[in-house]
């Protein structure tokens, strides 16, 4: 079903406390913290990719770690599949719902274990979770490397006799071959060369169509999330600032965030590098200590007095389209201030 939803993020926040030195512990100052994801809430259906685009730093690669449990969320739930609440989730829930959820990071060269080889690997991953007879995961190896475009001996070999876009290629393969029900690829193609870029989104969009896959697709690119995502979901300083479809996202940019990422974003095919086109000034606040108001007014070219003072809600259009701004600059689209994320909660 196409309106199935496989993830829904319910106000997710993750904060991490920041190292203090003996001076400070001495002096008895307050500990601070870093808000890495501060309420943030989408959902994605069946066989949706939605791309999360920002710059470093902006709460991305926390985001999906989160929803994967590798951190656990100070607040907010994590509504997966028929796996219930992942963010309270324990023992035998949280391993069974962990098959269904698998990783693409972004540096091949440390995912891979140099001392296995991709028999081993792969091996341990299905055993460790029960899912196969040594028969029968001869069989799923041998079928996911082929639809990754690797032979089939190469099960045998270790990490140091591949390239990068092969060792790639060996990570997404580890990843489905444990048939999950949703993909997260951090910046899967940010360490490679352009050209393996290519290989590897040609791959990702082949696979995602083929597999029925949903994805959720990190990257610095805009360009390469404008072609691979159904959905697009900006950050900034761990928040949404903007989400919505793909082509409301580039055709209508309705954040001076987003406005500005995607007139900055180089074009496909270009021959050279426009250097007049807008960059956005000035250095990212601090995550510690936010400015007041809007955290983004200090580096914006369109701030009034009120993004100074007052911190702007989530508001909505009827199409979906939601802007985190007191003046969105999609002048044509009527947004409302109001949440309508906030919706019952299943009944378990």
């Amino acid at each position: 079903m196409a309106d199935e939803t496989v993830l829904d993020v319910r106000h997710l926040s993750k904060t991490f406390p920041v190292s203090r030195n003996i001076g400070q512990v001495i002096r008895r100052e307050p500990q601070q913290y870093v808000r890495a994801v501060e309420d943030v809430s989408f959902t994605i259906h069946r066989g949706e990719t939605l791309g999360l685009v920002g710059e470093s730093g902006c709460g991305k690669s926390t985001l999906s770690r989160t929803i994967m449990r590798l951190y656990k969320p100070d607040e907010g739930m994590i509504l997966f599949s028929d796996y219930g609440n992942l963010a309270l989730a324990q023992g035998r829930q949280l391993r069974k719902a962990r098959q269904r959820i698998q990783m693409v990071f972004q540096d091949p060269y440390s995912s891979l274990n140099p001392k296995m080889t991709v028999r081993q690997m792969f091996y341990e991953e299905m055993s460790v979770h029960h899912l196969c007879t040594r028969s029968e995961f001869e069989n799923r190896a041998k079928e996911i490397m082929s639809l990754v475009g690797m032979p089939a001996d190469a099960l045998d070999r270790y990490p140091s006799a591949f390239s990068g876009g092969q060792r790639q290629r060996l990570c997404i393969a580890r990843a489905l071959i444990m048939k999950p029900e949703l993909l997260i690829a951090d910046e899967p193609v940010s360490a490679l060369d352009m050209s393996i870029q290519a290989q590897i989104i040609n791959l990702l969009d082949r696979l995602r169509r083929d597999m029925n896959l949903t994805m959720i697709f990190i990257s610095h690119g805009l360009r390469v999330v404008q072609y691979i995502s159904d959905h697009v979901m900006v950050m900034y300083l761990g928040r949404i600032v903007e989400m919505g479809t793909t082509q409301e996202i580039f055709e209508h940019p309705a954040h001076p965030y987003t406005r500005i990422l995607t007139l900055a974003a180089p074009e496909i095919g270009a021959s050279h590098l426009d250097e007049d086109k807008p960059v956005i000034r000035g250095e990212t606040p601090s995550p510690i200590q936010l400015p007041s108001g809007c955290p983004f007014h200090p580096r914006c070219p369109w701030a009034q007095d009120i993004c100074r003072s007052v911190d702007p809600e989530l508001r909505e259009s009827p199409s979906g389209h939601a802007v985190r701004c007191h003046y969105p600059l999609a002048k044509d689209v009527e947004f409302v201030a109001k949440d309508p994320l906030d919706k019952p909660l299943p009944q378990n």
